[in-house]
């Protein structure tokens, strides 16, 4: 093999893993299928280092540096992408043949709007009631729902930056509830809220964070995170500008006494609908391929069944469910993964959204404005010890996977 022909080689393997990079997938997926990519076409000799926006690739006479901004996730690339890479290790391209197809999937089209549409106003509808939600305060979040996420689809992604994009979007759904509330198309306002806001919730790089995190990719974890951080920050900002303007032009604050559960929505078999609907819904705002979108719901329905079972019925708190829900999540992901032949990130993404302490973003932030700092605070440190939950649920079921494909190994 000449040098020339290498370097064609590890170029193409770093498009590849651009190409995963940029779609939502976690860095040792990346790291592993260029690696996979580079051995198929025979160059052994290279060296790939990912993070969370830069992959940097070295060879015997090549290297490469490449910064890769953090953006959405497209997960249906990532599930072709990760077809192409079997397919090449299987021998069925060449390398022209292989780059061919690596274009069409970089150059798909996204989601229809009305799609992204549906499954914003499903998504929020269904985790209004998730959350307790009435069934009046889901029908008033699957408009405003999806009002949201049109104004953040249309007008803030391409015109504004991305903290400031979340935080006009916070304030318009804040605005939103609100006035629904007002007018008496609601019941709960807080519920109503934390539905609405559901869609701007950064789900992709939040559990990608955790997971490289769990993996020991210390430093691409923690910038995902602080990426995640960023969203959540820029909407609680949304958020309390919203409540102060509306306290200055009313004369007082609205007073909320935390969350509301309704009975007819607490029900368990409405709360395993919701979150299969719910589950399936942000699917296709993740850019889950179709034929994915029950398996990922029915991931999150379990977790969620998990998460109430464990959180009602036994002294264990909320934190405990969360852990106990995400490691089944976990599992569950892989199973699929199996099954399907698709990436464990597509369910496990997918299937840990429900635990992901959104509801905490809203009443730190309405605390905060109401002069609630201890309440504020409680919610806050809740909402860190569901993260690490999460955490320990997926290191958990990474590493009783990993016990028993050695122990299989060794039989």
């Amino acid at each position: 093999m000449t040098t020339e022909q290498s370097n064609e080689i590890l170029a193409f393997a770093a498009e590849v893993g651009h190409t995963l990079l940029e779609n939502g997938a976690e860095i040792s997926r990346v790291e592993e299928t260029m690696k996979i990519v580079a051995a198929s076409y025979g160059v052994d000799k290279e060296h790939f280092f990912v993070l969370s926006n830069g992959i940097f690739t070295t060879g015997s006479s090549y290297a490469n540096v490449e910064f890769i901004p953090i953006k959405g996730a497209s997960l249906d690339k990532v599930v072709e992408v990760n077809q192409l890479s079997r397919e090449i290790s299987a021998g069925k391209y060449t390398l022209e043949e292989a780059r061919v197809r690596l274009d069409e999937i970089r150059n798909a089209p996204p989601k229809p709007r009305w799609e992204q549409f549906l499954g914003a106003a499903l998504g929020s509808g269904a985790f209004c009631a998730i959350f307790g939600g009435s069934l009046l305060d889901c029908a008033a979040t699957f408009i405003s729902g999806t009002a949201v996420f049109m104004f953040l689809s249309l007008a803030c992604i391409p015109y504004m930056s991305k903290a400031l994009g979340n935080i006009c979007s916070g304030a318009f759904g804040t605005l939103l509830c609100i006035l629904f509330y007002k007018w008496g198309f609601g019941v709960n306002l807080g519920n109503m809220i934390i539905g609405t806001l559901i869609p701007l919730i950064p789900g992709v790089a939040f559990t990608n964070g955790l997971r490289d995190i769990s993996n020991e990719d210390y430093l691409a974890g923690v910038a995902r995170m602080l990426d995640a951080l960023l969203v959540f920050l820029s909407i609680a900002i949304g958020v309390c500008i919203t409540f102060l303007v509306h306290s200055y032009i009313a004369g007082s604050m609205i007073q909320l006494s935390g969350t509301v559960t309704d009975p007819v929505t607490a029900a368990l078999p409405v709360q395993l609908m919701a979150a299969l609907i719910g589950t399936a819904s942000f699917a296709v705002l993740f850019g889950v391929p179709r034929k994915y979108y029950f398996a990922a719901g029915v991931v999150g329905m379990f977790g969620w069944l998990a998460y109430l079972l464990v959180s009602r019925y036994t002294p264990l708190s909320v934190v405990g469910g969360t852990l106990i829900a995400s490691t089944i999540v976990a599992f569950m992901s892989r199973l699929f993964a199996v099954r399907l032949k698709c990436p464990g990130t597509v369910f496990l993404i997918c299937g840990d959204f429900p635990l992901i302490p959104g509801a905490g973003v809203f009443w730190s932030s309405y605390y905060v404005v109401s002069e609630q700092m201890n309440a504020s605070l409680n919610a806050g440190f809740t909402a860190v010890k569901v993260t690490i939950a999460i955490v320990l649920g997926i290191i958990i079921a990474a590493n009783v996977l990993r016990w028993n494909k050695i122990a299989s190994v060794s039989r």
